[in-house]
């Protein structure tokens, strides 16, 4: 989730979709250079040890756009290991995301 977070903020989109699961992966993803991410917390965590196969990441992550506005992302990412690597498969946004 870290990783993912770190791409996010460096505008890295292949990286993104390297990591994401082929099932569910969008044929491109759009990185807003414009928007500056300041703070990942990670809120709860289920499996994702090193004997899971499957690990659920919730976080909140704070950003500032273009504009100067302020926004929150809420989530709870769901990832796959397949050959050892982690893979994004998909999330739920909460509904007080903005």
């Amino acid at each position: 989730m870290r990783s993912r977070y770190t791409a996010f903020a460096r505008g890295d989109g292949a990286y993104l979709l390297r990591t994401w699961h082929p099932m569910t992966r969008p044929e491109h993803v759009d990185v807003d250079d414009g928007t500056v991410w300041r703070r990942l917390q990670i809120v709860d965590t289920v499996r994702g040890g090193e004997s899971d196969s499957t690990g659920v990441v919730e976080f909140r992550a704070a950003y500032r756009d273009a504009s100067g506005a302020t926004g929150l992302v809420e989530e709870r990412s769901r990832f796959d290991r397949i050959a050892g690597v982690w893979l994004y498969t998909g999330a739920e946004v909460a509904p007080a995301a903005r």
